[in-house]
């Protein structure tokens, strides 16, 4: 289970599960905060008028909450399920589900390391991942794409290299579509023929695939996992490919119609 250490923060998100319920509270186990429980008054339960809470929250059920105040020296952390928007509360899961990503990433780190537990292993790497990077999947992906990154952030050193191949094995970049649409004429007799020699020597040379919206349209779809450099080389491919047309014109614009 995803670990943090010490308490939450007044406005942070986290997920807690209903321990047990009165009839004006609702009191959760902190499931990110080890041994650590919060209470969600009836007031913060829906924006609407609660006659039952019991209609709103049930036990041993998980819920993403707001956490409204917290009081370190009493142990007491009051929460809220009002105060979030049910895109924060999907977020939160998102972010859950990466994190517990990240979890088994960090347990492999800790294997290659020679550490016997998970535990021991957020001792000595994960919680100062969290503390850097704000949680520790953020951390992985920089591992990932741009270690370097680490260096200058303060990690140590013997701990970069390991993540690095730790989260070359286990990231996969994520494959989006680059999207042109290309408008192409030819004024001769035989420009029809021309536009489809035209096209499919685009897609010869450079795989792209070409799809006929509407005369004079079409639309060029790429995937990539670079999609920066793949743009570039879309912009500047097709502007070259454009110049050695005769006896036509063709102009394009990156993106959706």
């Amino acid at each position: 289970m995803v670990k943090r250490k010490g308490f939450p923060t007044v406005g942070e998100v986290i997920l807690v599960t209903v321990k047990t319920i009165t009839p004006y509270s609702a009191l959760c186990v902190l499931n990110e905060y080890p041994n650590k429980e919060g209470m969600i008054h009836v007031s913060e339960v829906s924006g609407r008028w609660v006659k039952d809470i019991r209609k709103f929250v049930k036990q041993n059920k998980q819920y993403a909450a707001k956490v409204v105040r917290v009081d370190e020296e009493k142990g007491h952390i009051n929460l809220s399920l009002k105060r979030l928007s049910k895109k924060a509360k999907e977020k939160k899961i998102q972010d859950y589900k990466q994190e517990e990503r990240a979890e088994k990433m960090l347990e492999l780190v800790g294997k290659k390391l020679g550490i016997k537990s998970i535990d021991e292993a957020y001792e000595k790497i994960g919680y100062e991942l969290q503390e850097i990077f704000g949680d520790m999947f953020a951390a992985f992906n920089l591992a990932n794409e741009n270690p370097e990154q680490l260096v200058r952030r303060g990690v140590d050193p013997k701990y970069i290299k390991i993540m690095e191949e730790v989260a070359k094995e286990n990231i996969q970049k994520k494959e989006i579509k680059i999207k042109a649409i290309l408008e192409l004429k030819f004024f001769t007799g035989d420009g029809v023929k021309k536009v489809k020699e035209f096209l499919n020597s685009l897609h010869n040379k450079y795989k792209w695939e070409i799809k006929y919206i509407s005369a004079p349209r079409y639309s060029i779809e790429i995937k990539t996992n670079d999609p920066k450099q793949t743009e570039r080389n879309l912009r500047e491919n097709l502007g070259k490919e454009i110049l050695t047309i005769k006896d036509g014109e063709a102009n394009f614009k990156i993106g959706d119609d």
